[in-house]
């Protein structure tokens, strides 16, 4: 039977549960596998934390050096979280010929080129399954299930925190800030949240996976974002009567005209398969050439979630015997033959607060015209005092000619433009 002698960068969230994966299941490896993977050591400063997890005291080191110069260890996991350290701890153990697991979306996003180039110097492997969507297998299946496939979309809920408030504020009526509250509460958000509601965590994970699907690199600067911190419920309310729900999602498609990448709030039609999924759960919707349409779901986040896409990484490590790496060239910036498009192609509804008065609506219709911008559904909402709220849903139309007409109604004072949100349907 294989040995694989395994070591865990810090005992968070995310540490422990992985640990206790490894241990409780250890026999199940064995029986299954054919592997016995044993932790032979974890990096852990709080000593109490990784005694109370049941580490012996003498696995318990204060230093990357003990780490990457045991004999012992083959697999080194950095769940740490953070970029600095957490990118010299994962160069220390390349460099010593260590094979690296790591859940950490931000440092791979951004390092992912110089972290492979020293895993392919010193041949060592190089896996992140955890570091997108959790325990749902995109990953995995973006590289060992659709090989088939050129893939031409991705559309997913890739962030737990912002698909629980909004599903707070939908489902119960809850404002943004009492519903990011109860997020906190529960741990879901961060007590410094910007990560996920400025939708900075979905970019870093589109970046690697919009990577993957489209073999060639997509630098996270290239990412069009748009955070949920503006969401109100009148908004919400709106997209209610005309039959969406409201997700921030993370799409990439591969076009003609060049890759979009892009993470915004958006109304999606009920119905859709991402409609229906709620408060933390995380979903990929994948269209290939020749497969059609997949979804994967399940949990985005959590110590057992997270575990498990991190040990069925250091499963397929331990029994594969050579090193996979990336398709494309994997370089900081990307290959200056791949075009991005930035002005891409939705369907949008605005919500306009608009005076009453006669002749008003008349023109901002004709600046709308005049790009090109044709409606599908409008909604008038009560009168408050002089003003109205209007509710427009455009046909499909391109991006700038939207903010083009948005610039021009606010700079004529016709109306105060108070959202613009992309459409799904």
């Amino acid at each position: 039977m294989k040995k694989v002698g395994v070591a865990i960068l810090g005992l968070g969230v995310v540490g422990g549960g992985t640990y206790e994966i490894l241990t409780k299941k250890r026999e199940f490896f064995q029986r299954t596998q054919k592997t016995d993977v044993s932790v032979e050591c974890v990096l852990e400063l709080n000593r109490e934390r990784a005694i109370s997890l049941g580490v012996p005291e003498e696995k318990i080191m204060t230093n990357i050096a003990e780490v990457v110069s045991n004999p012992d260890v083959s697999i080194v996991i950095e769940v740490i979280g953070g970029v600095d350290a957490a990118r010299e701890y994962v160069l220390a153990a390349l460099s010593a010929g260590k094979t690296v697991v790591t859940s950490n979306k931000e440092l791979f996003c951004k390092y992912s080129h110089e972290l492979e180039r020293v895993a392919k110097l010193h041949n060592a492997g190089l896996y992140f399954e955890a570091s997108c969507v959790g325990g749902v297998p995109i990953i995995r299946t973006l590289l060992d299930g659709l090989q088939a496939n050129e893939i031409t979309s991705m559309m997913g809920i890739i962030n737990g925190t912002t698909n629980f408030i909004l599903t707070k504020m939908s489902e119960e009526g809850m404002s943004y800030k009492d519903a990011l509250a109860e997020a906190q509460r529960l741990g879901y958000a961060e007590a410094s949240p910007a990560a996920d509601v400025e939708g900075f965590d979905a970019a870093y994970k589109l970046s690697i996976l919009a990577s993957l699907a489209f073999h060639t690199k997509v630098p996270f600067s290239k990412v069009f974002r748009e955070g949920i911190t503006n969401i109100t419920q009148e908004v919400i309310a709106d997209g209610k009567k005309l039959g969406y729900c409201l997700k921030l999602l993370a799409i990439g498609k591969q076009t003609d005209a060049g890759i979009e990448v892009r993470v915004h709030p958006t109304f999606v039609r009920k119905g859709h398969p991402l409609a229906s999924v709620n408060d933390s759960f995380n979903a990929v919707y994948i269209t290939g050439d020749s497969v059609g349409e997949v979804m994967l779901y399940g949990r985005g986040a959590g110590a057992l979630p997270t575990g498990s896409a991190i040990v069925s990484d250091v499963i397929y490590a331990a029994t594969h015997s050579e090193n996979r790496y990336s398709t494309f060239k994997n370089t900081e910036d990307a290959d200056g033959d791949v075009k991005f498009q930035s002005d891409f192609t939705s369907a949008y509804c605005l919500r306009l607060r608009v005076s009453d008065k006669t002749g008003v609506l008349s023109k901002i219709t004709a600046l709308f015209a005049k790009n090109n911008i044709s409606f599908v559904e409008v909604l008038q909402s009560a009168k408050e005092g002089d003003t109205a709220a209007i509710t427009l849903v455009t046909h499909e139309t391109r991006e700038l000619a939207v903010r083009n007409t948005v610039d021009k109604i606010n700079a004529l004072g016709l109306a105060q433009v108070e959202s613009v949100l992309r459409v799904v349907c």
